[in-house]
């Protein structure tokens, strides 16, 4: 009896065992010539059914029998899906290979899709492609607390961004060197004083991956000497997105300010309209002087939803993704100093031992963008992106101002109010017109709307019973409205042909013949009133926290003071009429570039022609009659990108080009931009610099997410541009060809290293990218008074560029942790960021050059997810809180003329995933 159990036992074990139903196999790495891939994921589809490989790339998977899609993916790598099906008791082998390449199979159907948004797909991406390039996706800046395109750009080698601002410096050359694009499409700039747009403005949320080109290929405009940013927007591909963000932010500065109050009357969420009122000189019209008290605790919300479907049988597909999100922020400079109009010898006519800024800031970003796939040979994509910005700020100084307070009993209160609305508008398409022939094609319409809606200023002294407001000068007190619209319409077109197939079945070699073009318009105007008080009145005393009680219609009929603007007051016929400028800018570029691989050794070389056409007119207070000036130019732009692969492992690259550096709108129109301590105006006799450009670049990938790198660069640029204190007294910038030559020269350094891993998905990595830069250019007074109306008599015959750094630091260190059931995680970084002395304008007549000072920043980042659903981060930027110093490196003496500190940010976000 027990036998003949034992026997059925067994025969039912064996029966039971037979039935069962597996796939296995080996995962290999293609770009490690096949080695076996560890740790890749293999998860049946829909269901929760997974496993990952082991040391040896193998796996192995029960599963029901049925249809199923099995999944193969790996960090970075192309995710290869396999649809199958397999009988009861049955087992199937797939031995897969991730990578750039494809698998065959029987009867099965593969599907690749690749995520940018990862370090390690896009360090792949680097690794294969000719071009020489960096990029940052979504990924990383999330691990390193990266919430804007500016912090993004920042992190990767050998750029920093200026103080105060979202403009970066690229291997220290700054704002008229670089170019910003989106999807390659170029887009304008938010600030009347700048080329590129505020790349704060720019919500991560938006983007898969940035883009940093430093060496120029000639699908670029020629406008090329130090990078090129490009944004590359989402394309989404899963299923199903619901994503709800919050958050709260703090700053120390602001949080332990005891007076954080601004001007009344604006909106929380930053879409005031104001306007510049009209008739404003006849009568009393402008909004209140008041403030109003703000509590300095920062938030944020958005919404994400994404999806994507199939539509008919032709493998045709239809994908949407779209963000909405409002964030706000409080930050205040304290402890702060500022100096202006100071001279050789030191002497400073503006001398504020106190210096203050609070400012209360809005970003909202709303971004749709709609896929269609039409089949596998061609795909359409349309981009809108509609961003809002403003700033709410109250600068405060107290001290010395000579003829009106040279007791030192000075104040200056200036409130401002800026709103940038940026509307984006882009239709994109991919063709695959032959297995030798593609196209691709991109049109774009962008507006800006920059507004800066009463600016006010006032200027007292403090007597010894109370403030009088200063009557030496009319601009003392003034109301001041700006407006600026930019139009920009711009489309590229390009056709690649690929020749002469090898054994592989791949093609050796490829033609591109493209073609861009951009058409900008810029209406510009500014109209200041200034508020002059009548002689009868100047001592007066007023409340300096409610001049209401002083600029009022009852005082204006009362003959408290006047009106006027710098073309008169009421009774002259066209005292209304503003300053304005109008530019417009034409680029039609052709090119073509030649790919050729030798085997080990790939080449490109390309050719680009241009025409460019720059007009602008203006009528201002320096020019009441107005004028106009044109710039013309044609460019022959050759370019060579050499890229030998010394094995799979390393990398030699060779870039060389001549491109040029075309002077702005703003730089040549004859306006004056006025702040407290500072006035910039404009020079029509500008012209554009030529630029010689060469790098060469090793690179080494020991792992797919794992890169050492080292790169010599360097620039000679023929008649370069620089921001120059002129002969006036105020101390003016402006900008002048200076002389006939300059050169850059440097290296960077870049690791990407694991320091250690384990099966259990512990993870440290670290990062760290070194730049070193030396500049000199020549300086000719002799070249600036033959070529500009304005007086320039340098202190040094040379000098280092504007905004050059020579040296720039960044890293970080990341530990990942991931439980056993692979749903939760934590991610924490420390990151560290450093540039040194880099020169802000040239000094000229005795002056030194104004010089920003070193400063190294260090940030905390921490960052978990729980089970599917659930994120949290913590973010503390700015720990070290270094002070930040503007100096005047006069021979005799060094003058500080700016310091502050920013105090910590401390900010706590959620998210939750549906």
């Amino acid at each position: 009896m027990k036998f003949k159990l034992i026997i059925t036992f067994l025969l039912i074990s064996f029966s039971v065992l037979a039935q069962k139903t597996t796939i296995s196999g080996v995962v290999s790495d293609k770009e490690l010539n096949g080695e076996p891939l560890p740790f890749a994921n293999v998860v049946i589809k829909g269901k929760s059914l997974g496993v990952t490989t082991d040391i040896d790339g193998k796996y192995s998977l029960e599963i029901p029998a049925g249809s199923h899609t099995v999944v193969f993916s790996f960090l970075g790598y192309e995710s290869k899906e396999i649809l199958f099906t397999i009988a009861e008791g049955e087992n199937k082998t797939f031995d897969v290979t991730l990578g750039t390449g494809s698998v065959t199979l029987e009867d099965v159907v593969i599907k690749a899709t690749v995520s940018r948004e990862k370090e390690s797909a896009l360090l792949l991406e680097q690794k294969k492609s000719v071009e020489i390039k960096q990029s940052i996706g979504a990924q990383e800046m999330s691990r390193k607390g990266v919430s804007d395109v500016a912090g993004a750009v920042t992190k990767t080698t050998g750029i920093t961004k200026q103080e105060g601002t979202g403009n970066i410096f690229v291997r220290g050359l700054g704002d008229r060197y670089n170019s910003t694009t989106m999807n390659g499409l170029p887009i304008p700039s938010n600030d009347p004083e700048k080329k590129n747009i505020n790349l704060e403005i720019f919500s991560t949320d938006i983007l898969e991956f940035v883009s940093i080109d430093k060496v120029y290929n000639s699908k670029l405009f020629g406008d090329f000497a130090g990078g090129n940013v490009d944004i590359v927007s989402k394309d989404y591909k899963g299923k199903g997105l619901l994503r709800l963000d919050a958050g709260s932010k703090i700053n120390t500065n602001a949080l332990s300010n005891n007076d954080f109050t601004l001007l009344k009357g604006y909106s929380p969420f930053g879409f005031d309209a104001r306007k510049t009122p009209q008739n404003a000189l006849s009568s009393y019209k402008f909004k209140t002087l008041n403030s109003e008290s703000y509590t300095p605790v920062g938030g944020s919300f958005g919404v994400t939803v994404g999806d994507s479907y199939d539509v008919g049988s032709n493998g045709s597909k239809l994908n949407f993704f779209a963000t909405a999100s409002f964030s706000n922020d409080y930050t205040s400079k304290n402890n702060g100093l500022a100096r202006g109009g100071v001279n050789e010898a030191g002497v400073i006519n503006k001398d504020f031992e106190k210096y203050s800024s609070i400012a209360y800031t809005t970003t909202t970003n709303v971004m749709g963008t709609l896929g269609y796939k039409i089949n596998d040979n061609h795909k359409l994509n349309f981009n809108s992106v509609l961003i809002n910005s403003s700033s709410l700020s109250k600068d405060e100084y107290y001290g010395y101002i000579v003829d009106i307070a040279n007791d030192g009993n000075g104040f200056i209160r200036r409130n401002k109010f800026e709103k940038n609305t940026l509307w984006i508008n882009q239709l994109l398409g991919n063709h695959t017109l032959s297995e030798k022939t593609k196209a691709n094609w991109g049109i774009s319409y962008n507006t800006i709307k920059g507004d800066m809606p009463d600016r006010t200023q006032n200027t007292l002294r403090k007597e010894s019973n109370g403030y009088v407001l200063s009557a030496i000068s009319a601009p003392d007190n003034h109301r001041y409205f700006q407006e600026l619209k930019e139009n920009e319409l711009a489309g590229n077109a390009a056709i690649d042909y690929k020749f002469k197939k090898n054994d592989e079945g791949d093609y050796n070699g490829k033609f591109t013949l493209g073609f861009n073009g951009r058409y900008k318009t810029r209406d510009f105007a500014a109209t200041q009133f200034n508020l002059k008080t009548n002689s009868n009145f100047t001592g007066e005393i007023v409340d300096i926290n409610n001049l209401d009680g002083f600029y009022n219609q009852n005082n204006f009929n009362n003959g408290y003071f006047n009106i006027s603007t710098f073309r008169g007051n009421a009774q002259v016929t066209n005292a209304e009429k503003p300053q304005v400028y109008n530019g417009e800018q034409v680029i039609n570029g052709g090119y073509l570039n030649t790919e050729y691989n030798f085997g080990k050794l790939t080449a490109v070389v390309g050719l680009r022609g241009e025409y460019i056409f720059q007009k602008i007119k203006w009528n201002t207070q320096l020019d009441p009659s107005g004028n106009k000036d044109e710039l013309e130019k044609v460019a022959f732009l050759p370019s060579a990108t050499l890229k030998y692969s010394l094995n799979e492992k390393h990398n030699l690259r060779l870039g060389v080009s001549k491109t040029y550096t075309l002077p702005q709108f703003k730089e040549r129109a004859l306006f004056i931009y006025e702040e407290v301590n500072e006035v910039k105006v404009g020079n029509p006799d500008l012209y554009a610099s030529d630029d010689y450009n060469a790098d060469l670049k090793w690179e080494y990938f020991p792992k797919n997410d794992e890169v050492i790198s080292v790169t010599a660069f360097a620039k000679y640029i023929k008649n370069p541009m620089n921001e120059v204190t002129i002969a006036s007294s105020t101390n003016d910038i402006s900008f002048i060809n200076t002389g006939d030559y300059g050169y850059v020269a440097g290296a960077e350094a870049e690791v990407r290293k694991q320091i250690f891993a384990t099966e259990d998905r512990n993870k440290l990595t670290t990062g760290l990218n070194v730049s070193y830069l030396y500049s000199d250019q020549e300086l000719s007074t002799n070249k600036v008074i033959r070529e500009t109306n304005y007086n320039v008599v340098f202190t040094d015959d040379k000098s280092k560029f504007t905004g050059a750094s020579d040296l720039l630091v960044n890293a970080d260190v990341t530990f990942f942790n991931e439980w056993k059931n692979k749903e939760n995680n934590l991610t924490t970084t420390l990151a560290y960021n450093y540039f040194s002395d880099r020169v802000y304008a040239l000094g000229t007549n005795g002056r030194g050059n104004l010089v920003d000072k070193a400063v190294g920043t260090v940030d905390f980042i921490s960052k978990a997810k729980f089970g599917k659903h659930f994120g949290v981060g913590i973010v503390a930027k700015n720990l070290l809180n270094p002070t930040i110093d503007r100096v005047q490196e006069n021979k005799s003496n060094t003058v500080k003329v700016l310091s502050y500190d920013k105090g910590t940010t401390f900010s706590l976000n959620f998210s939750y995933t549906f």
